[in-house]
């Protein structure tokens, strides 16, 4: 089932300058797995060394944050999408 990924645009020099692009993939696991495989820069943006989501990255699924998700292995429906979002803070 392809899914539809989008990718900000502080991290498009991981996806080869690409904002959105599709994933073959049939769970969501399987498109985040897949994701950091096809585009092995990303995993650092996106998890720790301990393999934990980074804390100042949002990715969601369709609408929803993957963090309030309970499970993450369901299968993935036509026009699911993949957003990243990574927070950007600053001061005075």
């Amino acid at each position: 089932m392809p899914i539809e990924i989008r990718v900000p645009t502080l991290l498009r020099d991981c996806t080869k300058q690409q904002a959105r692009f599709t994933l073959e993939a049939s769970t969501l696991t399987d498109a985040l797995a897949r994701l950091v495989q096809e585009y092995p820069l990303l995993r650092r943006h996106l998890y720790d060394d301990a393999g934990q989501q980074r804390q100042h990255v949002l990715i969601f699924y369709n609408d929803d944050n993957i963090k309030w998700l309970d499970r993450l292995d369901f299968p993935l429906k036509p026009g699911d999408r993949l957003s990243i979002v990574q927070a950007v803070s600053g001061g005075m």
